[in-house]
Order: structure tokens, then sequence, then C-alpha cells
């Protein structure tokens, strides 16, 4: 822009240059005619003006930055970083695949950064947990429980480089938990949908387990618990802080063993030793990626191979659960 208009000033005086050397005949000084002709107009302005170039219009706010709101449901699918230009929002009513629960702030050493926090920062995880506990009381009780997954998006690096810090709470539906689910295309809001009945189609239940070759679990698949089915949702575990991401038996030990408890209150059986031989468990955590962000909630089911249940075992006690060492 600054180039054009450096042409455009080198135009106009070459302009008026022209003109001026197109008339040498006359021989009128220029600058004493426009003298002549002010002093003949006189010092005063015309009528209606009051010289007040800015008409006491009042000073223009400053400039802020784009900033999404809660409550609002979007077309797009789930991004970590939010640019004003893929920002659309759309009634909650319509087809939409994501949903904004909340709008929080990065403070302290996480806004004084150069670029929008890392997964792994004390700002994600601050951002997260606080996204945790919105979403919850959001959707009417705790999202884990349901066939939710919640995100949290912030602004673009050139959003943030002018002043934005700004994160969205972003909660999707999936079409399952446990057999790695795709987005879902909903229609309705989710606010408060697990305190009411039809929540009752989100809620995690009862599961059909069946196994590949080697005898590992090979899908999962829903199933009303009063049809037959071999595992049901428990509850949910939360993992210790400074626990990493499982790899290898003995780390997913550690998971069992803390949805072991999860289980056993869940039917109300004792905690102890006697606990792996009346049940199997599956121990879902979230992916590596929110696990660096801090999430530590671990879903938790009973799994009963070759069983063929037909009602919840939830606190249904020992009796329902014996001890099987064999």
């Amino acid at each position: 822009m600054r180039l054009w208009r450096a042409r455009s000033r080198h135009r106009l005086a070459g302009a008026r240059n022209r003109r001026a050397g197109s008339s040498p005949g006359f021989g009128v000084d220029l600058a004493a005619l426009l003298g002549l002709m002010l002093l003949a107009a006189g010092c005063g302005n015309p009528g209606n003006v009051d010289g007040d170039l800015t008409n006491n219009w009042a000073a223009m706010a400053p400039a802020t930055g784009f900033e999404p709101k809660a409550d609002t449901c979007h077309m797009a699918n789930f991004a970590s970083t939010g640019p004003r230009a893929t920002y659309e929002v759309v009634n909650c009513a319509m087809p939409h695949r994501t949903e904004t629960v909340y709008v929080g702030e990065y403070t302290g050493q996480a806004a004084t950064a150069d670029q929008p926090p890392s997964e792994a920062s004390a700002g994600a995880h601050k951002a997260y947990e606080i996204c945790d506990q919105k979403t919850s009381a959001y959707v009417g009780g705790p999202w884990r429980t349901a066939r939710l997954w919640i995100g949290v998006t912030h602004p673009s690096p050139a959003a943030w480089a002018g002043g934005s810090r700004w994160f969205r709470c972003e909660v999707v539906e999936l079409d399952s938990i446990e057999d790695n689910g795709a987005l879902v295309e909903r229609k309705g809001s989710l606010r408060n949908v697990l305190a009411t009945d039809a929540g009752a189609r989100l809620r995690l239940s009862c599961y059909a387990v069946s196994l590949d070759s080697s005898g590992a679990i090979d899908t999962m698949g829903p199933a009303s618990c009063g049809a037959k089915h071999n595992a049901e949702f428990a509850g949910v575990w939360k993992a210790p802080a400074d626990l990493s991401y499982p790899k290898g038996d003995e780390a997913w030990e550690r998971f069992h063993d803390g949805c072991r408890s999860v289980v056993a209150d869940y039917i109300g059986v004792p905690d102890d030793k006697n606990l792996e031989y009346r049940t199997g468990v599956v121990s879902l955590p979230g992916n590596s990626d929110v696990w660096a962000q801090g999430d530590r909630g671990v879903r938790c089911y009973f799994w009963l191979d070759g069983a063929a249940l037909t009602s919840s075992l939830k606190g249904k006690g020992p009796k329902a659960l014996p001890v099987q060492y064999k």
C-alpha cells in the first residue's frame, strides 16, 4: 500500500509540473493570486461551518481482537487452533459437530509467552482442567460417563501475537468410546443432557465383548443390559498426576488395579486379591494427546469372558460375582 501511494504522489507531482509549464506566457504569480483570493474571502468560516474537524465525535474505542462465545454450536470439526476465518456459529437445533461450553482466558506465565501454550505446559494443563470441570457442569453430569469427548481450542499464533489470550472448551459426541469412535453430527444442544432422560442414549452402559484369534479384545459393541452381554461400564478411575501413559504390560497392570477398585465399589464386592478371580477389567484412558494435557480420567469396565448376563450387576454384591478359581 505504501508503494502505491508513493507512485500516486509521483504522478500527481508530474501532472502539476506539466500544467505549470504549459502556460508560460501568462506570467501570473499563482501564489500571489491565491493570497489575494484569501484576503478577499476574509478569514472567517463559511456559514454552518464551526471549524471543528472532529465535529465533537466521541473518541473511538481501542481495537479489540476476536473472541469466541460460549453456548454456541459449530459445523467445523474440532481443531486445537481456532482462527477467526474458520469460526462460524450455527443454531444448535441444526446439524453441527462441536459445541463450545465455556470460554476462558490464559493468565499468569502462560499469558506472557510468545506462543499459545504447548500440550505439556502448565498453562495447557490448567486450561484442560477448567474445561473438564466446566463440561461436566454444562452437560449435567460427569462427561466421561457418556459418549462424549472434550478438547481445548486456543488462538492461532497470529492472533496470539495480536493479544488474544482466550481458550475454548469444546465438547463433541462420538458414536463409540470403546471402538475408536467417530465424531457424530448431531442436532440439539448438550446442555444438561445427562440430567434428563434424553441422556440415556449417550450414557455408557453394557457391552458385548468379542475376542480376536490371539485372545485379545477385538470389538466392544454396546448392548442393552436386558439383552445378553458380558461387560459393563463401572465408573472412572482418576490416575495419579505423575503416572505416565501406559506402555507395556507392567504399566497397564497399574491401570487395571485402579479400575478393579472402581469395579469392586460398583458391584459391591471386596476390593481384595480375590477380585481378579471374580472378573476381568477393561481400562480405557484417553488418547496420549489429552493425557499430555493432564487428562487423568480412566474409564473402567468389568468383563466376564464367556458370560451371558441379562441384567446390570450394579450393587448386586458377591453372590452376583462369585470367586472363580478355574
